[in-house]
């Protein structure tokens, strides 16, 4: 739910001005418009904002001139203000010849003297939407996309993973940084921006690329002297179980009495049988492989999906018809 007793908001259909009074559920809202309570659905209102930013306004026509027209502002010829996720709001004119916002063009903005490698990924409701890779110059902007200024409502999460385009041995190996906001606090930042007649707001991601964190040093022959094995970690690949390129998790291959299993039971022993190849296949440095999960009412595999979703080694993966598993199978791309 992204509203919360309190916030103003506009009904959809009526256009007309209310607040939220109470929340329902996840989906419904309380709220009050011109003194009377009713219950709403969350997408049949909306923050004001939108309206604020696209509602024709009757404004008296004068001449704009040359020198009166603002400029977007160019990167300051200065180090140590870190990397910043650059916002700038591109207004239209409609049919009135009034000026809303029509889309915000979105930078990578670099103050450093470093150059970066990026790994950039734009999500709305944790599905990736765009995603991109590049270098970042020192003293530079790099032009990711534009947002159209309807979807910024969906509150967008701007997610990153730097390197140094010349790795260092002292700096981390990679790092990740990026942006939630909500669509609320960015109509907000636009709604500054051009009180103040301002070109753009930025988000810093970071400041300084972070050091490479100490290794910590464990004395080994204590562990050895107690009866553990101690193995090389440069050698560890090969005490490892085989992967799998087919992992089949139908009940009947992992056990051989499944009669005497509840659901709940049946599916730990199908996710933690996921979970071990998923880590080998990483471990091993697979690039892909598919898991078979069966058709029936879809809990394993919506299961699955949900943890794929959440793991960073994975690319992507695809529930489509297979020659030879139909539909009840999921490649998954790492």
């Amino acid at each position: 739910m992204i509203y919360e007793p309190g916030d103003k908001i506009v009904v959809k259909q009526t256009n007309e001005d209310g607040k939220v009074i109470e929340i329902i559920n996840e989906n419904m809202v309380m709220i009050e418009v011109r003194g009377v309570k009713f219950p709403a659905y969350a997408d049949q209102i909306e923050y004001p904002y939108f309206k604020m930013f696209t509602q024709k306004k009757v404004v008296e026509k004068k001449k704009i001139y040359v020198d009166d027209v603002r400029k977007e502002k160019s990167i300051r010829k200065k180090t140590g203000d870190g990397v910043l996720l650059q916002f700038i709001p591109v207004m239209d004119k409609d049919v009135f010849d009034d000026e809303v916002v029509d889309k915000i063009k979105i930078y990578l903005v670099n103050m450093n003297e470093e150059a970066y490698q990026f790994d950039y990924n734009l999500y709305f409701s944790s599905e990736s939407d765009f995603s991109l890779k590049g270098i970042l110059h020192p003293l530079s902007e790099f032009y990711l996309h534009d947002i159209h200024f309807e979807d910024v409502s969906d509150n967008p999460r701007f997610s990153f993973e730097f390197s140094l385009n010349e790795p260092q041995k002292k700096k981390a190996t990679y790092f990740e940084a990026g942006l939630k906001v909500t669509g609320k606090k960015i109509f907000k930042r636009i709604e500054e921006l051009l009180n103040k007649n301002e070109a753009s707001f930025s988000y810093e991601l970071f400041a300084l690329y972070p050091d490479k964190e100490p290794d910590e040093k464990m004395d080994m022959s204590s562990l050895g002297s107690a009866g553990f094995r101690v193995y090389d970690a440069g050698k560890a690949r090969s005490y490892l179980p085989p992967a799998r390129t087919v992992v089949d998790l139908h009940i009947d291959k992992l056990t051989d009495n499944p009669e005497g299993l509840s659901n709940y039971e049946m599916l730990t022993m199908q996710l933690n049988e996921f979970e071990k190849y998923l880590e080998l296949a990483v471990l091993h440095h697979l690039k892909e492989f598919i898991v078979i999960h069966g058709v029936g009412e879809g809990k394993l595999r919506d299961e699955i999906h949900e943890r794929l979703k959440l793991k960073k080694e994975v690319k992507s993966f695809f529930n489509r018809y297979h020659a030879l598993y139909g539909y009840g199978a999921t490649e998954i791309f790492l």
